[in-house]
């Protein structure tokens, strides 16, 4: 899809709908008194009719009004004056598209970025409404025999009466870089997993190294062996699909800047290995990579954005299957930092490959390393689908981090990462066990994490309940790309 904002009067833009809001009472927004005026009042005829009476969502489609240069007009009911809050903006953007995807429209004028929203800026009302068009018009179906026809909507305005700064232009590109890495992330996760393999994640990634400048290392099991990721490869040995170590680097900042590493959780199908999972829903395993596509999509959009920032990207990828070679309960094997690992649980493999990587990391010398996973059910269990959790050894981080998601509409809800906590993870037998019990299974699995985290500034996003959706709308969410690019933006605006 097209996205564009420029300067244009209502009556005037040459469209085949144009957008326009009404609040309760029968209230028009000022770009709607403007087009109302030009078209003999028609709008305020319609509304002294009751035909439309501004509650939040509602729509009606109007055609062939006279005087007037577009062939239809949407109106979107705004909700009370002085009340539109976040929630309801982007609950009247989602009516919006709904309502323009049961026409033929190939293109829209929308008059919605000059609206007051609680607390939000122009930035904001642009990102989301770019984010919410792409979402609108993305499909699952590509892998079957008849795919669905794409949607008529390809091309969308965002029209203002005055003319749009450099920071809305930005804006502009900036969200559309945002969708591309979240179609991404969504296509990735919601490949099977005889597809989207690890070395099919490694392909990809070498693509967009050529396509977009980047420098992608893809390290092969042998290599590994010789770096000492035991832990890592003690995942990959029940599968006949071959580990990859897989790396990006996006250097768009001064030489000397230290970057930020995001390590991506790449477990393209987690069966459970020899601690087999239940077989319900067992297919939805295949998202167990949506961390590492989270990244990829992340390195997209930030490549498109060409931001002024080195970054570097950092994916552990394997299978997790049960086979005579596999890994059993009560293994024990050496990380790539030296501590013994104790394996009472194999589908807790997560971490394995993550400690490894986050070692890996180190050497490029990081101010920052975000490692993002589909690690615990107990996360789930703690804040459902609607906030990853958020685990830092650095405060700062954490409240940066948290911004970010917050402003990107992509939550976060920080957990502890107390002392008290790495005790579950004592071993009579190794350094340290790889579970730390039932109770507090996010954290003890955080608290795993940080023994390998000592040496940077972490953090620690656990997307199990984020990263996709089960039931009817089963599919990859892209999240949290968005709070990723927007802490990378925001980084570098300071």
């Amino acid at each position: 899809m097209e996205f564009s904002i420029k300067q244009t009067s209502p009556e005037k833009a040459r469209s085949a709908c144009v957008v326009l809001g009404v609040y309760e009472g029968g209230i028009l927004t000022p770009s709607a008194q403007v087009f109302d005026k030009s078209a003999a009042h028609q709008l305020s005829k319609l509304i002294t009719r009751g035909d439309l009476t501004g509650k939040t969502g509602s729509t009606v489609m109007l055609h062939n009004l006279s005087k007037i240069e577009s062939e239809r007009v949407l109106l979107v009911g705004l909700g009370k004056q002085d009340e539109l809050n976040a929630k309801q903006f982007l609950d009247i953007v989602r009516a919006t598209f709904a309502a323009l995807h049961k026409t033929i429209c190939k293109d829209a004028t929308l008059f919605l970025t000059d609206l007051t929203v609680q607390d939000r800026d122009e930035t904001w009302k642009i990102n989301q409404i770019v984010l919410l068009a792409a979402e609108s018009i993305y499909r699952t179906d590509s892998l079957k025999s008849k795919p669905a026809d794409k949607p008529a909507l390809r091309k969308i305005v965002l029209g203002c009466t005055k003319k749009p700064g450099n920071s809305a232009q930005t804006a502009v590109i900036q969200a559309s870089a945002i969708a591309h890495g979240m179609k991404l992330a969504k296509d990735l996760g919601n490949l099977p997993g005889n597809i989207c393999t690890p070395t099919y994640l490694a392909e990809q990634a070498q693509k967009m190294a050529e396509s977009h400048k980047l420098r992608a290392t893809i390290l092969e099991e042998k290599d590994m062996e010789k770096l000492g990721m035991h832990s890592l490869l003690s995942v990959t040995r029940g599968s006949r699909q071959p580990a990859k170590l897989i790396t990006l680097e996006y250097r768009g900042g001064e030489k000397k800047q230290k970057p930020v590493v995001l390590v991506g959780k790449g477990l393209t199908f987690d069966s459970g290995g020899i601690s087999l999972k239940p077989g319900g829903e067992m297919d939805e395993m295949k998202y167990d990579m949506c961390g590492a596509a989270s990244v990829l999509g992340t390195m997209l959009a930030i490549a498109e954005m060409k931001l002024p920032i080195n970054v570097v990207a950092v994916i552990p990828s394997s299978e997790n299957m049960p086979d005579g070679a596999a890994s059993k309960p009560g293994d024990i094997v050496t990380s790539m930092a030296g501590l013994t690992i104790e394996i009472l649980n194999t589908d807790a493999e997560g971490r394995l490959i993550l400690c490894d990587a986050l070692t890996y990391a180190a050497r490029f010398e990081p101010d920052t390393v975000v490692d993002i996973a589909t690690l615990t059910g107990a996360c789930v269990i703690a804040l459902g689908g609607v906030a990853s959790g958020l685990f830092s050894n650095q405060e700062q981080l954490a409240r940066d981090l948290l911004a970010a998601g917050d402003y990107a509409n992509d939550k976060a809800w920080q957990l502890p990462l107390w002392e008290e906590y790495q005790s579950q993870l004592d071993s009579n037998f190794a350094d340290l066990q790889n579970i730390g019990g039932r109770a507090a299974g996010s954290v003890t699995a955080a608290c795993f994490l940080s023994r390998f985290t000592k040496d940077y500034r972490w953090a620690h996003l656990d997307i199990a309940g984020t990263a996709w959706k089960s039931g009817k709308d089963k599919g990859s969410t892209g999240r949290p790309v968005p709070l990723l690019a927007q802490y990378l933006i925001n980084r570098c605006a300071k």
